[in-house]
């Protein structure tokens, strides 16, 4: 089977029965948003099929040493990349600037193309589901979310602008900008 089939597959049965805790909506709708991103950025079977996979480390059980023996050590990297250590043993609100402080530290650190990739197209996918939500509830959405701060938000968002802005010649990129723009005003 192809990687990237393969992954989609995968990563469809890890979500199984998983919803969305924004909107309700299956889990996976997320993951493949991703990809189908990813797509547009690269054909790299490696670089797609982490972005179907992006997610299942950290939210499905499955662990980063299956990934690497069903997918191999490039596809590994990549969804090690956009995994955090969620601290499981602490409430999600409690750790949360510290999870996003080291997740960005990763972004800022990689020389790797394709790390910038998976992340842009997860958090596009995340930024056009914000956008929508926030043009319906406005700033009250925050309450559905471990971390309710729109500043501490705009921070998170903003610095994934500045750090993948290697890609800023994609229209991924753009679009990714403008959502964030529109979601939390432009810097001044």
């Amino acid at each position: 089977m192809e990687l990237v089939s393969e992954a989609i597959a995968f990563a469809v049965k890890a979500h199984d029965g998983m919803r969305r805790k924004q909107s309700n909506s299956p889990y996976i709708l997320h993951p493949m948003e991703a990809a189908v991103i990813v797509g547009t950025l690269t054909d790299d079977q490696n670089i797609i099929a982490a972005a179907a996979l992006h997610d299942v480390v950290e939210d499905a059980n499955v662990t980063i040493e299956e990934i690497e023996l069903r997918f191999g050590s490039r596809v590994k990297e990549l969804v090690a990349s956009e995994t955090e250590d969620k601290r499981a043993d602490l409430p999600p609100a409690e750790t949360w600037r510290i999870r996003k402080e080291e997740s960005l530290l990763v972004l800022k650190n990689t020389d790797d193309i394709g790390v910038l990739m998976v992340w842009l197209g997860d958090k596009l996918a995340n930024m056009r589901s914000l956008y929508r939500d926030y043009k319906v509830e406005g700033v009250a959405m925050w309450q559905r979310f471990n971390q309710k701060n729109v500043a501490e938000q705009a921070w998170y968002y903003r610095s994934i602008v500045d750090l993948t802005d290697r890609l800023s010649y994609t229209s991924a990129w753009l679009e990714y900008k403008t959502l964030t723009e529109l979601v939390f005003g432009k810097e001044v």
